[in-house]
C-alpha cells in the first residue's frame, strides 16, 4: 500500500486518480481548493473506509500549500501527483496589447509554480524511493504544432523544464521526479469531444507510476506508458 497525495482532487483527472488509488487499497490524501463543495469527492471519501481524507489546498498560494501539508500531521507520503492546472485564455494574441497579463500570471502561478510549490511543501517528509509526478501536456512540447493557448502551452513547457531540473537535484536524495501526459481527456477542461476517457487515463497513470524507473532520470511518459517526445 502506498500513501498518495493528489492535487486538484475535486474533479476531472484528480478525482479519478483518487478513485483508482483508493480502489487499489492505497491511502489517499485528496487536496483541492474547496473540498466541502465537491459532492462526488466527498462520496468517494465516505465510501473508502477511511482510505481517503480531504484537505484544503490552493496550489497558487504558499500559505495554503503549507497549511494543507501541515493538515496531514506526521503522515508519511510515498507519491505526490501534481494535477492542478488552469488553461486561461485560448485565443491567439497577435496584436500589441491583446495579451491579458493577469491571465498569464495566474496560469504560470498554477501550472508551473504550483507543482514546485507543492513539491517544496512535501519535501521535508519525502524519503529515498518516493516519487513526485507532474501531470503535464503535449502542448508544452516541440511536437505541438497548433496556435493559441499561449499562456497554457508556455506554462506547460516551463513545467517540463523545471521538472527536469528538479529530477536532477533530487536524484542524490533518491527521490524520483517525472512527467506524464494524460491524453486529451473528456473532462471539463478537455471537453466532450476528447478522445481519452478519464477513467482509462487514471488507470494507466496509476499503473505506470507504480513501475516508474528509479534511475535518477526525468522520464516523460504518455498515460499509456509510452515515452513522450519532448
Amino acid at each position: 500500500m502506498s500513501s498518495v497525495a493528489i492535487t486538484a482532487a475535486g474533479r476531472g483527472l484528480g478525482l479519478e486518480l483518487v478513485r483508482h488509488y483508493a480502489a487499489g487499497g492505497d491511502r489517499v490524501f485528496a487536496f483541492c481548493r474547496d473540498p466541502a463543495s465537491r459532492a462526488e469527492l466527498q462520496r468517494v471519501a465516505s465510501d473508502s473506509g477511511g482510505r481517503v481524507t480531504l484537505h484544503t489546498m490552493d496550489v497558487a498560494s504558499d500559505a495554503s500549500v503549507a497549511a494543507g501539508v501541515a493538515d496531514l500531521g506526521d503522515a508519511p507520503i510515498d507519491i505526490v501527483i501534481n494535477v492542478a492546472a488552469i488553461v486561461g485564455d485560448t485565443a491567439p494574441e497577435l496584436d500589441l496589447g491583446s495579451s491579458n497579463w493577469d491571465n498569464w500570471r495566474a496560469v504560470f502561478n498554477t501550472v508551473t509554480m504550483g507543482p514546485l510549490r507543492v513539491t517544496q511543501g512535501f519535501l521535508p517528509r519525502l524519503r529515498p524511493g518516493n516519487k513526485v509526478i507532474n501531470i503535464t501536456s503535449q502542448v508544452g512540447t516541440s511536437m505541438w504544432h497548433y496556435g493559441g493557448t499561449y499562456a497554457y502551452s508556455a506554462a506547460k513547457a516551463a513545467l517540463n523544464r523545471m521538472t527536469l531540473a528538479l529530477a536532477q537535484d533530487l536524484a542524490p536524495r533518491g527521490i524520483t521526479v517525472g512527467l506524464i501526459h494524460p491524453g486529451w481527456m473528456n473532462t471539463d477542461m478537455g471537453g466532450p469531444d476528447a478522445e481519452t476517457p478519464v477513467e482509462e487515463s487514471a488507470a494507466g497513470i496509476r499503473r505506470i507510476v507504480a513501475d516508474w524507473p528509479a534511475d535518477g532520470q526525468c522520464h516523460f511518459r504518455k498515460w499509456t506508458g509510452e515515452p513522450h517526445v519532448w
